[in-house]
């Protein structure tokens, strides 16, 4: 066995552990729901493609009698994405292993399972962040920002999106260790703070998912609003003292509001590796009690993870931001 992939467990231990550490990674990754996704991919180079047709045109093109019109072509665009490399390990020593009650090594799979989903998620969300098609609650730019969402302000992005012929997401990535998907009903999507719950649900003909009367519900959504469904993640975090001046809206200084960002995804927007399938994670162990290198009389461990991520616009007018404030 080589000591470098799974550090002194067996690979069926390994085979064990990874799908524990995934099911507990998998409530934080919110956001992977709605992106298209690629698992990771064993003894390939460090750029992963993500390829998608472009639209043809519809100019129209009238046919004469007996003539034949001129064909066209598909065309087919590629968006490449660097991988990189992330994890994190804890350290054991023998007399935690030999006495402590617990089962040690389940507890720190536990935690290096949630951590990791909480780092990936952070890390898609701050790239999605990033994106250029960005609407203001108030002014032209974040410093004035000091004002809550409005369904006005939703209607602005959802022409936004109609207009540049974004698709409603149909299909999302399911939850779990596999790489499946399953089809769910058309709409955007926004992703927005768990701050901001009370905020939306104020929204001028939002419905609650309790009002649904039946139907696919995603994991933390909170309810509907002109074709959006609106789904809530701690972990995308706002802008501190960003905005205008606080008013009543939240801010970390009580001087200017922090500013939130409310992103919405339209289908193929979004491209990331997803933390699933049988390469997803590598989990390494090494239990104390067995002589190394440094440490010969074997009384340090370490439980640890690694993986590797990649996360990229597909198209930036496919999906939006709206910075808001929140009501304190």
């Amino acid at each position: 066995m080589d000591p470098t992939t799974y550090g002194n467990i067996s690979p069926n231990t390994a085979g064990y552990l990874c799908p524990v550490l995934l099911e507990h990674a998998t409530p934080f990754l919110v956001s992977e729901q709605f992106v298209d996704g690629k698992p990771l991919e064993k003894n390939k180079t460090d750029i992963i493609n993500f390829g998608r047709y472009n639209p043809l045109d519809f100019t129209p093109n009238y046919v004469v009698e007996g003539v034949t019109p001129a064909g066209k072509k598909p065309t087919r665009e590629t968006i490449t994405a660097q991988l990189r490399q992330v994890g994190d390990w804890l350290g054991l020593t023998d007399v935690v292993k030999d006495l402590h009650t617990d089962n040690v090594l389940q507890e720190m799979i536990t935690l290096c399972g949630e951590q990791s989903g909480a780092m990936l998620e952070t890390i898609r969300l701050g790239t999605m962040k990033g994106g250029t098609s960005a609407f203001f609650a108030n002014g032209v730019e974040r410093a004035a920002v000091n004002t809550v969402i409005s369904r006005d302000h939703v209607t602005r992005v959802v022409r936004f999106l109609s207009r540049q012929h974004a698709r409603r997401i149909t299909k999302r990535v399911k939850s779990g260790a596999e790489f499946n998907s399953e089809s769910v009903e058309p709409a955007y999507v926004c992703l927005c703070h768990t701050d901001c719950v009370g905020d939306v649900r104020k929204l001028d003909g939002f419905v609650s998912v309790k009002d649904y009367g039946g139907g696919f519900i995603y994991p933390t959504e909170i309810g509907a609003c002109d074709d959006v469904r609106f789904v809530a993640s701690p972990l995308l975090s706002p802008w501190p003292d960003a905005g205008g001046d606080a008013g009543l809206m939240l801010s970390t200084t009580g001087v200017k509001a922090d500013v939130y960002p409310y992103i919405f995804l339209g289908q193929h927007a979004f491209g990331s590796v997803v933390f699933k399938g049988p390469n997803a994670v590598t989990p390494k162990v090494l239990n104390p009690g067995v002589p190394r290198e440094g440490d010969p009389m074997g009384q340090r461990g370490s439980v640890a993870w690694i993986t590797y991520v990649a996360n990229v616009f597909l198209n930036q007018s496919w999906a939006a931001r709206l910075e808001a404030g929140v009501k304190a």
